[in-house]
């Protein structure tokens, strides 16, 4: 099989969602570094990949996309052999239901916490960490109830929340008081095929 191109930044939880899918699913992959801190990510080459000028994008074989979560989906129903997208109604909902929390209460809560300590972006931190821990002890309690976000099995939900809320301490957002967010991530490190993203040394994450 030709290798899937994935255009990434390494420290970027969006791009990782993607990297993670991959290498969970056991596909060959080529990593092509998009620099964002050179602004590569809004010259006109990668413009032509992704027009949002945004990382991750894929091109599998002539089959160019971007966004994380959609890649996500396409990557379970081309390659996962229906264990990582559920096909029955109420468990695509339930999927679906996480995917909507990654593009909204992950992105605005522990994610942009995380970017204003690595990053620098210029969001106000008190709101942001409080919209964290607001979606944190939404997580703890459901995940009380299940091992994983939308089941008993792991799913793409999963895999779109990870990153950012394995990372949120760089944002200064401790998971110190979510027992079953912890005990979560930890399923989701020993999955076969787990990769890790970089650790940032920032927020409370003070060493690596």
């Amino acid at each position: 099989m030709q290798a899937i191109k994935l255009y990434n930044f390494p420290r970027s939880g969006h791009a990782h969602r993607v990297e993670l899918m991959l290498s969970l699913l056991q596909l060959p992959t080529e990593l092509i570094f998009v620099d964002l801190a050179k602004g590569e990510h809004k010259q006109p080459a990668y413009l032509a990949i992704n027009s949002f000028g945004q990382v991750p994008a894929i091109d599998d074989n002539g089959v160019v996309l971007a966004d994380s979560n959609a890649i996500l989906v396409y990557l379970a129903q081309k390659y996962g052999e229906g264990r990582w997208l559920p096909s029955d109604p109420v468990g695509a909902a339930r999927v679906q239901r996480w995917l909507s929390a990654a593009a909204g209460p992950i992105a605005f809560g522990p994610a942009a916490a995380r970017l204003i300590t690595v990053f620098g972006a210029n969001f106000n931190a008190e709101e942001v960490i409080t919209r964290a821990h607001n979606l944190l002890k939404v997580m703890d309690v459901e995940l009380g109830n299940t091992p994983y976000l939308a089941g008993s099995e792991p799913t793409i939900a999963d895999v779109s929340a990870y990153s950012y809320i394995a990372h949120a301490p760089e944002g200064n957002v401790s998971l110190d008081d979510y027992g079953n967010v912890r005990a979560w991530l930890a399923r989701i490190e020993a999955l076969p095929g787990f990769v890790a993203m970089p650790r940032t040394v920032a927020g409370l994450q003070t060493s690596v």
